[in-house]
């Protein structure tokens, strides 16, 4: 994987998440709709990472559908494979789902396509890489924070989910209070609604739920 290049500020280009607009986020339950991962542990894309101070960088994850958020977490390490695929249902059991908008519009850094061109990286080199290369991309990560301080997060096409977009906020750009939770957090095995369509998800990518705990 290449290294970030050290004019990312002129490189970077921001798009704009419309106030207003939902993101669905399956997240667990100890956090609230709107509430910030402090970004103590992890091994996730681009979290935890740091400022150019060393400190944490609180973030958020979520996505454009119900189905990119699912596939972004609950079932992200599900296999590129042929065949049945089974997923314990024990898994699901901390993780809930909820919506939010934003109160004003937002300024991420774009990471799709064709914005990565003008990075001189390669799809495949950054989103599409496995979790050996995460260590990588997070320092990506903390390099267009530190270049870019107009960018409040990141926004991608979702590597599990390419009809959608994925994003993660940066919560020391912004607060839990410009976000405006449109429903409050569900389990995601007690709602009935949410579990069937996380059902439906399960049976459209080749994955049986089994267990019953």
């Amino acid at each position: 994987m290449p290294a970030p290049p050290g004019d990312l500020a002129k490189l970077v280009k921001t798009v704009t998440w419309p106030k207003g607009q939902v993101i669905h986020r399956i997240h667990l339950k100890i956090y609230g709709s709107s509430e910030f991962n402090p970004g103590l542990t992890g091994n996730a894309r681009f979290s935890p990472i740091k400022a150019s101070d060393g400190a944490n960088i609180p973030t958020l994850y979520g996505g454009t559908t119900f189905d990119c958020a699912a596939m972004e977490t609950v079932f992200h390490d599900v296999p590129f494979s042929a065949g049945l695929k089974t997923f314990d249902k024990w898994k699901l059991t901390d993780q809930a789902y909820s919506q939010l908008t934003s109160k004003r519009d937002l300024n991420l850094a774009d990471l799709s396509g064709t914005a990565l061109r003008k990075l001189d990286i390669q799809r495949n080199e950054f989103i599409d890489t496995e979790k050996d290369k995460y260590p990588d991309t997070r320092k990506w990560a903390e390099a267009i924070h530190a270049a870019c301080p107009g960018a409040e997060g990141l926004f991608w096409v979702s590597r599990q989910d390419d009809r959608a977009f994925a994003i993660v906020l940066f919560g020391d750009r912004l607060a839990a209070a410009d976000l405006l939770p449109s429903r409050d957090p569900c389990s995601v095995l007690a709602d009935v609604t949410v579990y069937t369509d996380l059902l439906a998800l399960a049976e459209r990518i080749g994955v049986d739920i089994v267990g019953g705990r």
